[in-house]
């Protein structure tokens, strides 16, 4: 008993500081993006790119930012008490949602930086999309197969 309660509070530790590591790598991640803004308009350089590059990191900022919050949340608040299976789907469900959004925004600012480049590799930017929208059906799949009919 005391061997478990201690190696959870290791284990809550561990993961307060991953969640605090990857909170401040997503919110430099951010200020970096800003500040790539403000020296392209201060320096009159090319503002398109820089607007472009910037929502890729702000997006990937974002998804680690919502990971750091996922991991606080599941990991080190609610890691004592014990989660049905229908919780543990949620849990899957909104991670995975979170990670789709990421991948899916990230593909159309690729998209529309390989547009303004060189079209040929307009490709792989689709296929990271094609890969976003199959994440989400089958999201949607797994939902529906996993849903408990409350009659």
């Amino acid at each position: 008993m005391l061997g478990k309660k201690i190696s959870d509070r290791v284990a809550r530790f561990v993961y307060a500081l991953i969640s605090l590591s990857l909170g401040i790598i997503s919110i430099t991640m951010m200020m970096v993006a800003l500040w790539d803004i403000w020296v392209s308009v201060h320096e009159k350089e090319l503002l398109v790119k820089a607007l472009l590059d910037a929502i890729g990191l702000i997006v990937i900022g974002m998804a680690v930012f919502d990971v750091a919050k996922f991991l606080l949340e599941e990991e080190v608040f609610r890691s004592t008490v014990a989660k049905s299976p229908e919780k543990q789907r949620g849990t899957l469900l909104k991670f995975l949602v979170i990670i789709a959004i990421a991948v899916c925004l990230e593909a159309l600012v690729f998209i529309f930086d390989a547009g303004k480049k060189d079209i040929s590799n307009l490709i792989y930017p689709t296929f990271l999309l094609i890969a976003g929208v199959v994440v989400v059906v089958g999201l949607g799949v797994y939902h529906k197969l996993t849903q408990v009919d409350a009659k």
